[in-house]
């Protein structure tokens, strides 16, 4: 029984040696995530020089419509941060629309983390409520959601 306990001690102290080797490593991101009908992104901002990445792309060649850049910047320009942080999105799902209303709201909530002073700014704009809508379903016996068959009486 001697040997049983000297093996399992022998066997705890590499790994309590490991574990005490390994120190905590700062994670020098701020995630804010944001939801849109079924668009989902994942947001990351750091303090950096103004990058704005989203899916590994340049902002202006992922979405190609003006007022979806504009919107996907707004947060950062109300706070004044557009040109002190870098921001890291991973967006999917749903359309164009979805994914840009997930990154304002991802954005937002990051800045709110990053900066609690800014949290007021955001509310008052409306950037930090979740937009509840989401597509109705279809139901049977009609061809959509609300549009009927079409009844004839004869």
């Amino acid at each position: 029984m001697a040997e049983a306990t000297t093996t399992g001690s022998v066997s705890e102290t590499p790994a309590g040696a490991a574990a005490k080797k390994k120190s905590p490593v700062k994670n020098p991101y701020i995630w804010g995530t944001g939801r849109r009908k079924t668009a989902v992104a994942r947001v990351r901002i750091r303090p950096g020089d103004g990058k704005f990445v989203i899916n590994k792309r340049e902002v202006k060649n992922y979405f190609a419509i003006e007022r979806d850049r504009h919107a996907v910047r707004f947060p950062l320009e109300l706070t004044g941060t557009n040109k002190s942080l870098d921001v890291f999105v991973n967006v999917g799902g749903g359309g164009i629309t979805g994914q840009t209303g997930a990154v304002v709201l991802g954005l937002a909530r990051a800045l709110a983390k990053y900066e609690p002073s800014f949290a007021p700014k955001l509310k008052e704009q409306g950037l930090m409520t979740r937009d509840p809508r989401k597509v109705e379903r279809k139901k049977y016996g009609q061809s959509g959601a609300r549009k009927r068959f079409q009844f004839s009486k004869r």
